[in-house]
């Protein structure tokens, strides 16, 4: 899949036990998975890529949209300069770096780039 700047290329998800959620989706969908460590399951064959995020916690707002761009530093000051908030700065993870912010209305999205 080709990536392009400000367009969104993967949505993660919450799961509480990641064996039970590839379990579900590869039987119902026939999606396929990418274990990453234990907390963290990528999955494809689905029409868009993403993954599903391990979590103790409850799952109030489980869906992250995530946008690719590739230049972090410069997409993330125009999102502070027109007023998203930043809710992770930037991080690396396995295959590139990303942060995440919210809009004004409160809503999290993550940008990515494997620059």
């Amino acid at each position: 899949m080709e990536v392009k700047n400000n367009k969104i290329n993967y949505v993660e998800f919450k799961a509480t036990n990641l064996e039970t959620i590839k379990t579900f989706y590869s039987q119902a969908f026939g999606w396929d998975f990418t274990d990453y460590g234990p907390d963290y399951v990528a999955f494809s064959n689905s029409g868009l890529e993403g993954g599903f995020e391990r979590t103790k916690g409850e799952i109030v707002n489980g869906a992250l949209m995530v946008l690719y761009h590739e230049d972090l530093d410069a997409i993330k000051a125009k999102i502070l300069e027109v007023k998203g908030r930043l809710s992770k700065d930037i991080f690396s993870f396995p295959g590139g770096r990303r942060f995440h912010f919210l809009d004004p209305s409160g809503n999290e999205l993550a940008v990515w780039s494997d620059k």
